[in-house]
């Protein structure tokens, strides 16, 4: 492993993120409607159903949904730099191609965690009233979500040549992701079977209960279990897309 491979492409993922004002930019607004419009047009609803404050619900799962959409779409950089060249500069050199996806990886799952921060402080703004306390482990939930879907990302991004084809295929798979994760309902035996079941097969629904039980203490799996089935999920997302990356043609 070659640290500073890693690290030069991890600082360029960050710079390429810093530089792209428009992107810090539009990827705060879908958070921010979520927030505004669902936040307080059903936060009446779900108080009058014995739910307490939906911000407080909702914002844990918001935050979720803004990392999962920067992590996975980073995949399209990858595109990008295959077909403009710069991806087969980097291949053709000396170095390990694990050392290349490994740092991209951690250069996307950054960036994905920043946003998810900006978007922690847009909803301390709107009401949200977390408990600091859990904010490390928030965090470190936050770093897993964005690694698992970036390593995600990536990997499916390694097998298509065209950035419209990535577009559809993730649009396809990360809507159903988000809004079967629990992001923006309970999770219980209330749910019909079908739901509940793809709810538990679904990585998001143990990166939104483990963000939701940090930051306000309500876990329906409980921490130990989110952060260990998500631990687990990540290693095998890391090590399969840095297999396809591997075998990527450029």
């Amino acid at each position: 492993m070659n640290l500073d491979v890693i690290y030069v492409l991890w600082l360029r993922q960050i710079k390429r993120y810093l530089r792209s004002k428009s992107r810090m930019l539009g990827s705060i607004g879908q958070p921010l409607l979520f927030l505004v419009a669902l936040g307080f047009g059903f936060g009446p609803i779900y108080a009058k159903a014995g739910g307490g404050d939906y911000v407080q619900f909702l914002a844990p799962g918001v935050i979720a949904m803004s990392i999962l959409f920067t992590a996975v779409f980073s995949g399209i950089e990858v595109i990008w730099d295959k077909q403009f060249g710069f991806l087969k500069e980097t291949m053709v050199a000396p170095i390990s191609r694990y050392d290349i996806v490994l740092g991209r990886t951690l250069g996307g799952a950054t960036i994905a965690t920043m946003q998810g921060v900006i978007v922690f402080f847009i909803a301390l703004v709107i009401g949200f009233s977390p408990d600091w306390s859990g904010i490390p482990l928030a965090l470190a939930f936050a770093f897993l979500i964005a690694l698992f879907f970036t390593a995600l990302g990536t990997g499916l991004a390694s097998m298509l040549d065209d950035m419209q084809g990535f577009q559809l295929i993730m649009s396809f798979l990360v809507m159903p992701v988000f809004f079967l994760s629990g992001a923006l309902f309970p999770l219980g035996e209330d749910l019909p079977t079908v739901i509940r079941a793809i709810t538990l097969i679904d990585p998001l629904s143990y990166g939104v209960d483990g963000l939701r039980g940090a930051l306000i203490g309500s876990a329906h799996f409980g921490l130990p279990f989110d952060f260990a089935v998500l631990g687990v999920l990540t290693l095998i997302a890391l090590g399969a897309g840095s297999y396809l990356f591997s075998k990527m043609q450029v």
